[in-house]
């Protein structure tokens, strides 16, 4: 369950005050919704602690999802996070005590953790080495854990590594580029996983990101996590293939499904038309709204080109608004660091621990980017939480533009064009003044009179108002 902060609390209060001077209805429990998550990639444990209590409480996010806790191979590259030499969690982001340190300090500010976790695989390394924490290894050896007769050796291609998508059994018993892959089948490996979890949960963490549960049956993948306690978020990573045998919806059985088909129409129907944002969802072939995760980029598409990033500026940023605005699936905001180099990792001391974030302006390679504190995102989150599962009304679009409301709580604009949009819009919201939540004013006001707005939204922006934010 989601904790409220005071702040939630406060606006909750708030809101009520509002409704008995305005006429609008008084918000209930489930009014009330806090499901945003927030992807910190590669951020440091003590880094996480603190951003939990200075901007995820107060700004309205609900949960945080952190990189790999687990032991893993040296290296520069980002990569080096999704190679496991142990389950000690210790990794050069942090230790044990700051992980469980981070947990409680996030806890207190009302944001619940959850913890990315990579048990499909160990390394992909043919020659020994020493892990992060001293852990020794070979590719299929990992003393105290694991043996040879531990890993899959398919033998249905010539080198073990998956060669085609349209076998299920290739992508789910080959390796994926070397990654020596455990035979999650057995009871051994089964229970030696779920160890690992439950270590974790033993830190206080709320939840799991099943990293490559593509490759995994999902019968393996419900065997492991059957134990854990009742309420345990699982969120599974199942990339969507055009005629694949593995699809998302087989692992619904175990949880949430990150729908990637999402990210990728959202991306094309921004650069088109941006009012075919509000069908988005309503496929048949999409995994249902209460089970997906959706998001406008990772730490993998941000790499492959496949859907936008934060190097497309203000069309990035309008994605994220749409996303946050709308009513299908668990939204994550991602957040990570500047690139020009597809494996560069982030910056590191001369021990090969990485450093806390930092964010600023203009991020040049290795800076921290920092997305989920821009403005137009930070102030969605918020908009979210106000407006809960209220009912999308007073559809609007035009060209390049798109106009919604969510019943009586908030509206929202959002134009995708190279023009400044000028229109009178109809909207729910009561009669009043409101301030634009995205704008870095103290209050760009607008009015509603008699059930319309004047909106003027300069080109590849957004505006959004609702009825906690008043002059």
């Amino acid at each position: 369950m989601t904790r409220l902060p005071a702040r939630a609390t406060a606006l909750v209060g708030a809101l009520m005050l509002l409704a008995a001077c305005s006429g609008t209805p008084e918000p209930s429990a489930a009014d009330q919704r806090r499901d945003v998550g927030v992807q910190l990639f590669q951020w440091t444990w003590d880094a996480i602690a603190a951003e939990c209590t200075d901007t995820l409480g107060p700004d309205g996010y609900a949960w945080v999802l952190t990189s790999p806790p687990q032991e893993h191979i040296v290296g520069e590259e980002w990569w080096t996070s999704y190679q496991p030499v142990s389950y000690r969690v210790e990794s050069r982001l942090g230790t044990r005590e700051q992980y469980a340190a981070m947990v409680q300090t996030c806890h207190d500010a009302g944001v619940d953790v959850w913890a990315d976790a990579v048990i499909n695989h160990m390394t992909g390394q043919d020659t020994p080495g020493t892990g992060c924490a001293g852990s020794s290894y070979t590719h299929y050896e990992y003393p105290g854990i694991w043996t040879d007769a531990d890993f899959h050796h398919c033998g249905l291609t010539p080198n073990d590594d998956i060669a085609s998508y349209q076998d299920a059994a290739q992508v789910q018993t080959c390796e994926l580029v070397n990654l020596a892959d455990l035979a999650t089948e057995t009871e051994r490996v089964r229970s030696t996983i779920t160890t690992y979890l439950e270590d974790l949960l033993s830190l206080g963490i709320d939840g799991f990101r099943i990293d490559a549960a593509k490759h995994m049956p999902p019968e393996d993948i419900g065997a492991i996590i059957a134990g854990l306690p009742e309420g345990t978020g699982i969120a599974q990573e199942v990339i969507r293939g055009s005629g694949e045998p593995i699809t998302p919806d087989q692992y619904l059985g175990n949880g949430q499904v990150y729908e990637f088909a999402y990210a990728k129409e959202l991306q094309g129907v921004l650069a088109g038309s941006p009012g075919l944002a509000l069908d988005l969802g309503t496929s048949s072939t999409w995994v249902p709204s209460d089970q997906a995760v959706v998001f406008v980029d990772n730490h993998d598409t941000e790499r492959n080109g496949s859907t936008l990033s934060y190097v497309d500026g203000d069309q990035y940023a309008l994605a994220n608004v749409l996303m946050l605005a709308g009513s299908y699936g668990t939204p994550v905001v991602y957040s990570g660091y500047a690139f020009s180099d597809r494996d560069a990792g982030p910056s590191q001391d001369g021990d090969g621990r990485v450093l806390d974030a930092a964010c600023g302006e203009d991020p040049q390679d290795g800076d921290w980017v920092c997305q989920h504190r821009w403005p137009q995102i930070a102030g969605m989150v918020g908009w979210r939480n106000v407006v809960g599962d209220a009912a999308r009304v007073d559809e609007w679009s035009e060209g390049d533009a798109v106009a919604f409301g969510r019943g009586e709580r908030g509206f929202v604009v959002v134009n995708a064009g190279d023009d400044e949009l000028r229109a009178d819009l109809a909207t729910s919201l009561p009669d009043g003044d409101y301030c634009d939540v995205l704008s870095t004013d103290d209050c760009a006001a607008s009015t509603v009179r008699d059930g319309m707005i004047t909106v003027a939204v300069p080109p590849r922006a957004a505006q959004a108002w609702d009825v906690s934010a008043r002059p």
